[in-house]
C-alpha cells in the first residue's frame, strides 16, 4: 500500500472561498474593492503586495477556481523567459480551455528585461498576470508594468484574526491522530500573538507544537512552555535590505523626533533584536544633529560616546548605553535649525548660486600678483567682541540668510549674545 503524500498543515487548510480568507478585510470585506473585482469576473492584472502567509497565494488560486482559469505558478527567483513562453504554449488548448491566470511570486526578483518581457502577454491579454511581492513594488516593479497592473496591498493580519485559524488547526490536528486536543488557555494566544501576522507561520508552530505534545490517555497536552518555545522570536519580521528595515529606522528617528522615549525604545528593541547593531547607532548619531542640535549641543558628543560603548561592548550589552542615548534624544529640546541651514546652502550650491569667493576671504598667497587690490581681511579678533562687520558670501548671495535661531534656550541665549556685540558695535 503506498504511503501517503504528507501535507504541510497550511496547506490542508488553505481556504476555498473568500469569506475564509483570515484578515485582508480592508479588501475582501463586504464593500472591498478586491472583492467586488473578483466577484465581477473581470480580472485585470495586479500585484499583490505585503507579507509572507498574509493570503496571497491563496487569493490568486480562489480567482482562478472562480474564473475557471487554468492556474500557473512562477517564482521568479528560478523562473525564466521560456517558462512563461511554456505556459503561453498552453493557450487554447485543453489543459487551458478558458485561459491562464498566471501567478508570478516575488516579482522584484525579476530584472528590467525579464519584466518587460511580460509586456506582450499582459497586452494582448494572452495570461492575466497576479505578480506578488514582499517589497514596495513603487521601488522594486518598473513603471511599464505598474501601468498595467492595479496594486493591492495584503497586510499582516491581527493576532485576534489569527486566533480561530489556530483552534481550527488545533481541532483538525486532533481528529487526524485520533486524540482529544487539551490546551492550555495561554497557548492559542501565544502562537497567534507570535506569529508576527503570518498565518501560515501560526500554522506551522501549532504543527511543532502538536507534534511534541505528551499523549496520555488519548489526549494531547498543549502547553504554554511549549508554546513561547515553539513561537520564540517569531514575531519578528525584518530583513536588512528590505521594506522591514526602512520602516523600522523611519520610526525610530520620527519616535526620537516626537520626542516618545517609549515609542523610541520600542523601535530599538526591533532593532536590536534582528541584531542590526550598526543601523541603530547610524539613525541615533544622526537625530543628535539633525532632531535636537543647538537647542542641546553637547547632545551630539554624549550620543557619540554612548555609540562607541555600544560597538566596543556588542550585544546584548550594547544595549543599554543605546537605551540612554534614545531617551536622552527623546526627551530633550528640539531644534532642526541645523538642518535647514545646511539644507539650504546646500540648494544655493545645486542651483548654481556661487560665485567668486570675496577678495577678503581669499588665500593671502594671491596678494601681489596682478590683482587691484590687497585682500584687505579684517581680523575679527583685533576688534571689540572678537567680531567686525564684513562681508562673508559672494556678491550674489550678499544678503542670503541659512541660519535661523530656534526658539529654543540655548539658541536665544546665543542670538542675544551676538545681536549685543553688533549692536555695541555700531555705535
Amino acid at each position: 500500500m503506498p504511503e501517503k503524500t504528507y501535507r504541510p498543515l497550511a496547506d490542508l487548510l488553505r481556504p476555498e472561498e473568500l469569506d475564509d480568507v483570515v484578515g485582508q478585510g480592508h479588501i475582501l470585506g463586504p464593500d472591498g474593492l478586491l472583492r467586488r473585482i473578483i466577484e465581477s469576473g473581470q480580472i485585470p492584472n495586479m500585484i499583490f503586495y505585503g507579507p509572507s502567509g498574509t493570503g496571497k497565494t491563496t487569493v490568486a488560486r480562489i480567482i482562478a477556481q472562480r474564473t475557471n482559469r487554468a492556474l500557473r505558478k512562477l517564482n521568479a527567483t528560478t523562473a525564466s523567459l521560456s517558462d512563461i513562453r511554456d505556459i503561453i504554449g498552453e493557450l487554447d488548448t485543453l489543459l487551458a480551455p478558458n485561459g491562464v491566470l498566471l501567478y508570478l511570486d516575488e516579482i522584484q526578483y525579476f530584472n528590467r528585461k525579464q519584466q518587460q518581457s511580460l509586456l506582450e502577454f499582459m497586452e494582448s491579454g494572452a495570461i492575466t498576470l497576479i505578480a506578488s511581492t514582499t517589497e514596495n513594488p513603487y521601488f522594486y516593479v518598473y513603471n511599464a508594468i505598474l501601468s498595467r497592473a492595479t496594486v493591492f496591498e495584503f497586510k499582516a493580519v491581527p493576532a485576534r484574526e489569527v486566533e480561530p485559524a489556530v483552534e481550527r488547526a488545533i481541532r483538525l490536528l486532533g481528529q487526524r491522530e485520533g486524540v482529544e486536543p487539551v490546551t492550555e488557555p495561554a497557548v492559542v494566544p501565544l502562537v497567534a500573538q507570535g506569529c508576527g501576522g503570518d498565518v501560515r507561520k501560526a500554522l506551522n508552530a501549532v504543527e511543532l507544537l502538536f507534534a511534541a505534545a505528551p499523549r496520555r490517555e488519548g489526549k494531547a497536552l498543549l502547553t504554554e512552555r511549549d508554546a513561547r518555545e515553539v513561537t520564540q522570536r517569531s514575531a519578528m519580521r525584518y530583513d536588512r535590505e528590505g521594506d522591514q528595515h526602512f520602516d523600522t529606522v523611519s520610526a525610530l528617528m520620527k519616535s526620537l523626533r516626537g520626542s516618545d522615549p517609549d515609542a523610541a525604545l520600542h523601535y530599538l528593541a526591533r532593532l536590536l533584536e534582528a541584531g542590526d547593531l550598526p543601523g541603530a547607532c547610524r539613525r541615533i548619531l544622526c537625530s543628535a544633529s539633525e532632531d535636537i542640535g543647538l537647542a542641546y549641543p553637547q547632545a551630539a558628543s554624549i550620543v557619540k560616546a554612548c555609540v562607541d560603548s555600544a560597538l566596543q561592548l556588542g550585544l546584548p550589552e550594547g544595549r543599554l548605553p543605546l537605551a540612554q542615548a534614545c531617551i536622552l534624544l527623546a526627551t530633550a529640546p528640539k531644534s532642526n535649525s541645523v538642518v535647514r541651514a545646511i539644507d539650504g546652502a546646500i540648494r544655493d550650491v545645486r542651483a548654481g548660486k556661487a560665485g567668486d569667493v570675496p577678495r577678503e576671504l581669499q588665500n593671502v598667497h594671491a596678494d601681489g600678483t596682478g590683482f587691484e587690490r590687497e585682500q584687505g581681511y579684517k581680523y575679527p579678533h583685533n576688534y571689540p567682541g572678537h567680531w567686525v562687520a564684513q562681508q562673508y558670501l559672494p556678491d550674489g548671495l550678499k544678503d542670503t540668510r541659512y541660519y535661523e535661531y530656534g526658539d529654543n534656550k540655548t539658541e536665544q541665549a546665543a542670538r542675544a549674545y551676538w545681536e549685543k556685540i553688533q549692536n555695541d558695535s555700531a555705535r
